[in-house]
């Protein structure tokens, strides 16, 4: 019951805020890019992101190692550079630009990758990025850390050559836990927990009562209160831009 209605409502941001919200955010990066511009998707798994930058020469990278159900389409997009993203086959100074979206917490020395970056990149280039704060296990086996904070790019990006460093937060505390709510119930469905029948029958009139709550009016509430949420110290993840010095 559950899986059909989070079909249904999976392209409305009160359910599924943190991709759409991403989305949107890349979407409008992309438009920022001067026409023409060379482009890098940087971890581009199913390539979501190739119809945003049909105003650019948009080039892609993966290690290309995933299993077709930890894909977001189900299935990898055209590949350019099948390659370990901390050493990517071009020569210095190449891209204009560089995307990389919920890929670095998948690699064993994320702060070596940010460096390659900034070496591929061209002088004023600029780099879109977002990662997770938290998140469960994904893709496994390849996930190595639980999340980056505003203070871990603040630390290593100057290092790896970039300035102009900007942070936003992904939505905040009651966004997060409105998505929460919703996971909560998919992963209480009755068929799943208990084993035995009787706990079944048990457990399902419960969760039947817990649906509407927690599958509807928390997210409506949290959407509608999210905005008073000013520290973000609670969120999804951060969408970054910086600029190569």
């Amino acid at each position: 019951m559950l899986e059909g209605l989070r079909s249904k409502l999976g392209s409305s941001r009160l359910f599924a805020f943190n991709a759409l919200n991403r989305d949107e955010w890349v979407k409008n990066q992309a438009k920022a890019l001067p026409a023409g511009a060379l482009v890098l998707d940087v971890g581009a798994g199913s390539c979501p992101y190739r119809r945003f930058f049909t105003h650019c020469q948009y080039k892609t990278q993966d290690f290309s190692q995933l299993q077709p159900d930890q894909l977001r389409y189900g299935r990898y997009g055209q590949i350019d550079y099948v390659c370990d993203a901390s050493s990517i086959p071009v020569d210095a100074g190449t891209f204009d630009a560089i995307i990389c979206t919920e890929m670095l917490e998948h690699v064993p020395e994320p702060v070596k990758v940010l460096h390659e970056f900034g070496r591929i990149l061209k002088p004023g280039g600029r780099l879109i990025l977002t990662a997770p704060l938290g998140s469960g296990l994904h893709q496994e086996p390849h996930h190595y850390y639980g999340g980056y904070t505003p203070y871990w790019y603040q630390h290593f990006l100057p290092d790896a050559g970039f300035r102009d460093i900007r942070i936003d937060a992904n939505g905040g505390f009651f966004l997060f836990f409105s998505q929460e709510a919703i996971r909560f119930l998919r992963l209480s469905i009755p068929t799943r927990i208990p084993k035995s029948v009787w706990g079944k029958l048990a457990w399902a009139p419960v969760w039947l009562l817990l649906l509407p709550i927690l599958g509807l009016l928390v997210p409506l509430i949290g959407s509608a209160i999210d905005k008073y949420d000013l520290s973000r110290q609670f969120t999804v993840g951060y969408h970054v831009t910086a600029v190569k010095k």
